[in-house]
């Protein structure tokens, strides 16, 4: 692959587009490639780098799938056990059927309400009018927006994106491993893939070489997106990562260095299908070409943030397109898989 063309690509569509973020793209064979754009801070104009950290939305929750299967490995919890036998549903949700088991809360079919149900909303920010942001730190602080929402299907029932579900996962894992759930991420994953640059940054607390999100307006000006998200990133995503950490994730993940290769091979396993027919394994979507998978793959969007990364098993091919603007991120990666597509390194994803 002649890597020179790809950048080359890169630059003109990003130019084109006024992509703001970091691409990272490791080639079998070939050097890898990190190309930044755009600006972390628009108002000092300071540019995007290599090592900027970025908000990745919902992609985070990879992350969780691993940590439920880390504690499942040990023994320390069951994938098919029942949520009631983790938590006290009569106190804090009690209109959560009996019926729930991790397992269905891992591939959003538990049938639970969602405190931002993308099939009914389309205004994140409105969710803060009444539970403000700022005080969304631990999953804990997501209860009252999550236990008076009523089952909207029988568990097991279908497909249903669910960021409440995922949640609901967090609590699971603090209420088993005795810590926060930050720190056993950052501990158990971050440390062991030396993600030195990613972890779950608060908004008011950013450390240094952390892209600001950014949201434009319909008259083409620019603010942030500090009063748009939670506070904290968890357990159903928000974690910032560096592009270049994003890709010792997949290295980790697929080399058995995160999981061992019965649940690994389980996260990896298609579960359940959504009304388009993409599968979705345990925190992670799965494209299918003639019933072998083709591509694993992790998305994330909020007001501001905008991420995309896959692994492509044929080929070895990663990916990751972190972007601090509220689109950006899939062009950049179908443009990536249309150049990639004749070498045959992104199977025909």
């Amino acid at each position: 692959m002649q890597t020179h063309k790809l950048t080359g690509k890169l630059n003109q569509t990003a130019d084109e587009t006024g992509f703001s973020g970091t691409i990272a793209v490791k080639i079998p064979g070939s050097a890898l490639i990190v190309l930044p754009y755009g600006f972390a801070q628009r108002e000092n104009r300071i540019a995007n780098k290599a090592s900027t950290s970025f908000g990745t939305a919902s992609g985070g929750k990879l992350f969780t799938a691993v940590s439920i299967c880390q504690l499942a490995e040990t023994g320390a919890l069951k994938l098919e056990g029942l949520v009631s036998d983790y938590l006290n549903l009569e106190q804090d949700f009690p209109h959560f059927s009996r019926e729930i088991t991790i397992h269905h809360l891992l591939t959003h079919s538990s049938g639970i309400g969602d405190y931002f149900d993308e099939e009914a909303m389309d205004d994140f920010e409105q969710l803060w009018e009444k539970h403000p942001m700022y005080r969304l730190r631990r999953p804990g602080d997501f209860i009252p927006l999550i236990r008076e929402l009523p089952m909207k299907f029988t568990p097991g029932g279908r497909f249903h994106y669910n960021n409440a579900g995922y949640i609901v996962l967090g609590l699971i894992l603090e209420r088993v491993a005795g810590m926060p759930f930050a720190d056993y991420v950052e501990s158990r994953i971050l440390q062991p893939c030396r993600m030195t640059r990613s972890g779950y940054f608060p908004l008011d607390g950013l450390p240094a070489d952390t892209a600001t999100g950014y949201i434009e307006e319909e008259d083409g000006a620019w603010r942030s997106n500090i009063y748009s998200i939670p506070v904290k990133g968890g357990a159903d995503g928000g974690i910032f990562l560096t592009a270049p950490d994003m890709l010792k994730f997949w290295d980790a993940l697929m080399g058995g260095g995160l999981l061992g290769a019965d649940l690994l091979a389980r996260l990896l396993s298609p579960q359940i299908a959504d009304s388009d027919g993409e599968y979705y394994g345990y925190g992670i979507w799965i494209t299918q070409r003639d019933g072998t998978p083709v591509k694993y793959h992790i998305m994330g969007s909020d007001p501001g943030v905008s991420f995309r990364s896959a692994f492509y098993p044929e080929s070895g091919l990663t990916l990751a397109v972190t972007c601090n603007q509220s689109r950006g991120a899939y062009r950049m990666m179908r443009m990536i898989e249309e150049e990639l597509l004749a070498e045959g390194l992104a199977g025909k994803a």
